[in-house]
């Protein structure tokens, strides 16, 4: 199969869906275990990996059919691959794309990893919050405390591993 430039496509067009592109070269399994996505959803998942980039060099590309993220999930995609863009497919044609960008404030998402800090109090009435530090390499720091995230941390934290 061909595209509308006469090159061949690695994996056929979806109908609707997402199709996350520019995903940091081999990063595309971690995407999809922070969506939660297995393979037992029914749904169709396409992983391309170390594809050609004339502006990454290596990248993945992710297209998942019938499933749209939500904004915590692309927040969660901007942590782990902040080069990474977002498009939603309708009836095979690109009807919103978007890059995704890496909160100055992530608040909810993250577990600080002080166990005194006040965010992991048992009847605190606080919300987890981190500032972003950096974001090459990915560095966030507690709003509460100063404890820091590194992109490791938050990759497992993440992931659950």
């Amino acid at each position: 199969m061909e595209d509308d430039k006469g090159e061949k496509l690695l994996v056929s067009k979806i109908r609707d869906g997402t199709v996350i592109d520019h995903i940091p070269a081999g990063k595309a399994l971690l995407v999809l275990r922070i969506l939660n996505i297995r393979g037992s959803e029914g749904f169709r998942v396409a992983i391309v990996m170390n594809a050609d980039s004339t502006r990454m060099g290596r990248k993945d590309i992710v297209k998942l059919e019938n499933f749209y993220p939500k904004f915590d999930d692309i927040t969660k995609i901007a942590l782990v691959a902040p080069t990474a863009t977002i498009n939603t497919i309708r009836d095979y044609e690109v009807v919103q794309k978007g890059q995704v960008e890496v909160p100055k404030l992530i608040e909810g998402i993250l577990r600080c990893p002080n166990p005194t800090c006040i965010s992991r109090k048992s009847g605190e009435p606080v919300t987890s919050k981190f500032i972003l530090v950096s974001r090459q390499p990915l560095r966030l720091r507690c709003y509460y405390c100063g404890s820091e995230l590194t992109e490791d941390d938050v990759s497992k934290q993440l992931t659950g591993e």
